[in-house]
């Protein structure tokens, strides 16, 4: 049976070198854009908080960025918490809350799909965070088009 001779990782220890960066920090020249978008149930996997973190990491590196909810991904625009809005049911709940109203804040630009809030979600404009565009569902195409248009960095963010 092979013996393992070297010593359990503890708190605070390293298993990766974490500070070599191998590429170039790349920002943003003046006037560049980008759009992800989001076609994914909020909760149903990591790749949508993932996103929205990589869509606040574009608006930091200088980026005009936008972030577009279509299809279910318009669940992760929308009010929630429990008991009452804005309470944490369970720890992470208002990670989508939070992390959208932060790149908002940060000049971020979220627009959300209208025949997803009402046709597929059950829900109004009322029940999207503060600062969410909703917009006509003639529109989604519309906003890719142009940011392909304008060169953008485009990710597109699916769950199946």
């Amino acid at each position: 049976m092979p013996q393992v001779t070297h010593p359990a990782a503890q708190k605070g220890d390293f298993l990766v070198d974490y500070e070599e960066k191998v590429f170039e920090d790349v920002k943003a020249e003046p006037g560049e854009k980008a759009l992800v978008t989001f076609h994914t149930v909020a909760f149903e996997g990591s790749i949508g908080f993932v996103n929205l973190l990589q869509a606040t990491r574009l608006q930091r590196k200088g980026y005009d960025t936008s972030v577009l909810l279509y299809g279910p991904g318009v669940t992760l625009g929308v009010k929630r918490g429990f008991p009452k809005l804005g309470d944490s049911a369970f720890p992470g709940h208002q990670n989508f809350n939070e992390q959208i109203t932060k790149f908002i804040a940060e000049g971020g630009k979220v627009y959300a799909c209208r025949f997803a809030l009402q046709a597929l979600y059950g829900h109004g404009e009322g029940a999207l965070i503060e600062g969410i565009r909703p917009i006509n569902p003639l529109d989604v195409l519309d906003v890719v088009l142009l940011h392909k248009k304008a060169g953008a960095v485009i990710i597109d963010t699916w769950t199946l």
